[in-house]
């Protein structure tokens, strides 16, 4: 029990420091409100629901700045993001006894670009990043399934994640 009440004394000292000392998130951009607007990104996969889940994860990441509101028209907006999922790949890692796949690792290949709309100039520019995630195979094809979704997730947070904390530098600098 005293270590519990030490270990919540400890915590309270350093959470009045941090907000005594100017500390900030650097995942929030706290400057003038500013606009992006994402567009639905091409996807060359065969998961119909890859786009979605993309634009999805970046609106939940853009969300955590309150001086950003992203748009789905480009009248008005700052920035631009567009992306393309270019591929997904699905090869064998591991195999078991029996000669099957065991461990599987989900490549997904994308690129996307980030600019801003008042003087046209290109902020971020990838043409071409992979992101990686293993996940299991199993006897039960749901459970693998569910998986396989686990490292999709895993893998299009990420991706939503670094393009956040790259914007928020690049919108930081204008």
């Amino acid at each position: 029990m005293k270590l519990i009440i030490r270990w919540i004394l400890v915590l309270s000292v350093i959470t009045v420091f941090l907000a005594g000392c100017g500390y900030r998130n650097p995942y929030v951009y706290s400057g003038p409100d500013k606009t992006i607007y994402v567009t639905n990104w091409k996807n060359r996969t065969s998961d119909q629901q890859l786009d979605a889940k993309m634009y999805q994860e970046l609106l939940k990441w853009y969300q955590k700045s309150r001086s950003l509101k992203v748009t789905k028209t480009k009248e008005g907006a700052d920035f631009i993001l567009a992306g393309e999922i270019i591929s997904m790949n699905v090869p064998s890692l591991a195999f078991d006894a029996t000669n099957t796949a065991s461990d599987v690792k989900l490549t997904l290949k994308v690129r996307y670009i980030f600019k801003d709309l008042a003087t046209g100039s290109t902020l971020i520019e990838i043409p071409a990043e992979t992101w990686r995630q293993s996940y299991r195979i199993t006897l039960d094809a749901a459970e693998t399934r569910d998986n396989l979704d686990e490292a999709m997730d895993i893998i299009i947070e990420d991706i939503a994640q670094k393009i956040y904390q790259r914007s928020l530098v690049e919108i930081s600098k204008q």
